[in-house]
């Protein structure tokens, strides 16, 4: 991943001191990520209210570049969808490194979500949960079921399931030997990937038992039995393996994709002390843990997995060794133009027949 540098600066948190005006944080952001408790408790220490409107990448960006980036005080998009929404509409605004306690953050990922999300020499993003899409699998009916492309074996006709969505296209691109982030500079090389992986996507439709839409939804595909393997997110694998041994997330062979979800500020906020300190809060390493114990997913917070689950730690190391950890494909910035692209293919995709 690139990088880039971090000031090594260290600023007591904002909690530290009586807090000068108590306002009402909008906060743009995922299922799991502010757990009432976290919010009673942060309300309870600093004065602010919080309101909290759950949303995904697309829609995010879809409400900040509807409102010129008003509406929200702090938003959460995943760190491949910053510098170029900046460079297309505007909707975010510089993060403030001097209002941050960076002590709080794990090095590798402050500096890296740096980089990635740099425009214009400043830094628009910080890392908050981190996570993985890889395969879920009932290794008792698909376990020859390694890698993405193995959701196309012909045994598996009408048990399969994945979303109609970029990470789809991507795992896909890796499991056919394709590098499609080094592709992403060249729009006619990346177009060349798209082409093969929608070949292989719409053959494989005999398979698919639906496109699922929503973490739910595919949890439940794989309880009923009705869908035996899928491209999902690691957290869901875990959750179905805490009821049944037998279904489980499965770091493919071709890498699973990577991505960070950050902390980014609209450019029409208007409550940044509260945003500033609710970043401070929640890197927090006992706030930390509540968030991963209720979202699932891990957190780039120092010391935050020490409060996790033993639990959840066991089964997040039963899907990932250390060769799985190091082949773990990051995304990169997304270019800008690259996912109508991408759209345009996935529409060919499901209008098939």
């Amino acid at each position: 991943m690139k990088t880039a540098l971090i000031p090594s600066i260290v600023i007591a948190s904002a909690l530290a001191a009586p807090i000068a005006h108590a306002d009402t944080l909008r906060l743009l952001t995922w299922g799991g990520y502010a757990p009432e408790e976290v919010i009673a408790k942060f309300e309870a220490e600093t004065g602010h209210t919080v309101e909290v409107t759950t949303s995904n990448n697309e829609e995010m960006i879809a409400k900040l570049r509807a409102t010129n980036g008003g509406g929200f005080d702090l938003a959460q998009p995943s760190q491949d969808r910053i510098t170029s929404a900046q460079e297309e509409f505007g909707i975010y605004k510089p993060i403030d490194m001097a209002r941050v306690n960076a002590g709080q953050f794990i090095p590798s990922m402050l500096s890296a979500t740096a980089g990635n999300t740099t425009f214009d020499g400043e830094v628009y993003g910080l890392p908050h949960v981190w996570g993985t899409s890889g395969l879920v699998v009932d290794t008792a009916k698909a376990g020859n079921v390694q890698d993405y492309a193995d959701l196309c074996d012909a045994s598996l006709a009408g048990k399969v399931s994945y979303r109609l969505k970029r990470p789809t296209l991507i795992g896909f691109a890796y499991s056919m030997d394709l590098d499609p982030f080094a592709a992403y500079g060249d729009p006619a090389a990346y177009q060349a990937i798209l082409d093969k992986v929608e070949a292989k996507l719409t053959d494989c439709k005999a398979n698919v038992k639906t496109y699922w839409g929503g973490g739910d939804e595919i949890k439940n595909l794989l309880r009923s039995g009705e869908v035996v393997a899928s491209m999902a997110w690691d957290t869901g694998g875990w959750q179905l393996n805490a009821d049944n041994p037998d279904i489980t997330f499965v770091a493919p062979k071709a890498g699973a994709l990577g991505w960070i979800d950050t902390f980014v500020l609209p450019a029409r906020g208007r409550a940044d002390d509260a945003a500033y300190d609710w970043i401070n809060f929640v890197m927090r390493p006992d706030i930390a843990a509540m968030i991963t114990n209720t979202a699932g997913n891990f957190t780039a917070a120092v010391d935050g997995d020490a409060g996790v689950s033993a639990d959840l730690k066991a089964r997040y190391q039963g899907s990932f060794d250390q060769a799985a950890i190091d082949n773990i494909k990051w995304y990169p910035p997304v270019p800008a133009g690259l996912e109508a692209m991408e759209g345009a293919t996935l529409d060919r995709i499901n209008a098939a027949k």
